[in-house]
């Protein structure tokens, strides 16, 4: 899955990005940052400390099986 970060600006001129998959869903999105560069910032944060995340699951209820 490559996907594309998408950067946009809100109406109140914060930046913010979105994780696109190659069908077009939505999978993540960004708080809203200061600046261009703040945004891209934290898109590199996330690409470097994602690859090796856990799911930590704070739920009661088990997961769904398809």
């Amino acid at each position: 899955m490559a996907g594309k970060f998408v950067i946009t600006e809100d109406e109140q001129g914060e930046y913010r990005f979105a994780l696109v998959a190659n069908n077009g869903q939505t999978l993540a999105v960004g708080e809203g940052y200061p600046s261009k560069v703040a945004c891209v910032n934290g898109i590199e944060t996330l690409r470097r400390n994602a690859p090796q995340a856990t799911i930590e699951d704070r739920t009661t209820s088990p997961a769904a099986t398809g």
